[in-house]
């Protein structure tokens, strides 16, 4: 098991007050998810986790359960290590399988060897009367020795297949921890993941990365207007039509959290992310959303966007507040529009 926390204890008290304090300010239960949640932010030893935090506390949010489960889903839990050690479990079962009939393959092998010496000194021995039974003997070996074989190659090609099957559950599985489960893209641990591997790729020559963080204008009035369900199909909604704009393998679609999302643009022009973060804004625009049942339009979104490129001082935290005060200043001059 991994020790998260390795404070002194005097260290630890005052991380504790901290939290407490934190608690006692916001709607959530004072669960272990929560505190988890405030302990790991008032300690600052989880960049990542500070960050969103610190993201709805100047959207002065305050913050309930499902916050808090969402927070410690993307930012605290560790990997569904449950999976992982199954599949560790299932491949130790085919491996044991395949050296156990290797192993049975040389009990053979070493059987028929002995058969083979026995049989050169009785033909050595012209005159022996034990070279029929030794032939004899030989001979049932080698069929032996031959039916062995053929099961070692048969089990080695039924390892490798479950071999395979295994790999591609546990990249499944390590995959699933990095995806935003409302709307397939990256959730915020799989984007910071993208992010902080980014920040250290040089650009192309003549290009750069660029980040883009988007915003559904008033989201909240849409949940308590029309409730979650419809919410829900907004997030979903605008997920797919960033998914369907960046077709590029290299760019990526995050959801940083709640309504708030992210694009990572590598190898491209600053204008570039400019034009796409438009165009995205457009089409969003132009979207509807319906009562599944009547198809009446039930309400209209617009998002807000900024963008920023990586300069060769920033860091994922600079590169990410700068693309964040850009879509602060979008909201400022009245949203539904980019700022760079």
């Amino acid at each position: 098991m991994i020790i998260r926390y390795t404070q002194s204890r005097e260290r630890c008290a005052e991380v504790l007050r901290a939290a407490l304090g934190h608690i006692g300010q916001h709607e959530a239960c004072c669960n272990p998810v929560t505190f988890s949640v405030w302990y790991e932010y008032a300690a600052g030893m989880n960049a990542g986790l500070s960050q969103a935090i610190d993201a709805c506390l100047r959207a002065k949010a305050r913050l309930g359960d499902e916050a808090m489960l969402r927070l410690h889903r993307e930012h605290v839990a560790d990997p569904d290590l449950d999976a992982v050690q199954q599949i560790n479990t299932e491949m130790q079962r085919v491996m044991s399988g395949v050296a156990a009939n290797a192993s049975r393959t040389g009990d053979s092998a070493g059987s028929f060897g002995a058969q083979i010496d026995k049989l050169a000194v009785a033909l050595a021995q012209a005159a022996s009367g034990d070279l029929p039974a030794l032939l004899s003997g030989a001979s049932a070996g080698a069929q032996a020795m031959k039916g062995s074989t053929a099961a070692l190659v048969q089990q080695i090609r039924e390892g490798q297949i479950e071999i395979e099957r295994l790999r591609t559950d546990l990249v499944r599985a390590r995959d699933e921890v990095l995806l935003d489960p409302l709307t397939g893209v990256l959730n915020r641990r799989g984007f910071d993941k993208r992010l902080a591997a980014l920040v250290r790729q040089p650009a192309r020559d003549g290009l750069s990365h660029n980040l883009v963080m988007i915003d559904i204008d008033h989201f909240k009035r849409v949940n308590d207007t029309h409730g979650h369900v419809i919410g829900d199909q907004v997030i979903r909604g605008l997920a797919e039509l960033l998914r369907r704009s960046v077709p590029d393998g290299e760019h990526c679609v995050a959801r940083y959290g709640g309504e708030e999302f992210a694009l990572l643009l590598p190898d491209t022009a600053a204008v570039e992310g400019m034009r796409l973060a438009d165009a995205v804004r457009k089409q969003v625009g132009a979207m509807k959303i319906r009562d599944r049942r009547t198809q009446q339009v039930l309400t209209q979104v617009t998002i807000s966007a900024g963008v920023a490129t990586l300069a060769p001082d920033d860091d994922p935290i600079n590169w990410i507040a700068r693309a964040d005060a850009a879509l602060y200043r979008s909201k400022q001059a009245g949203r539904n529009r980019v700022m760079c």
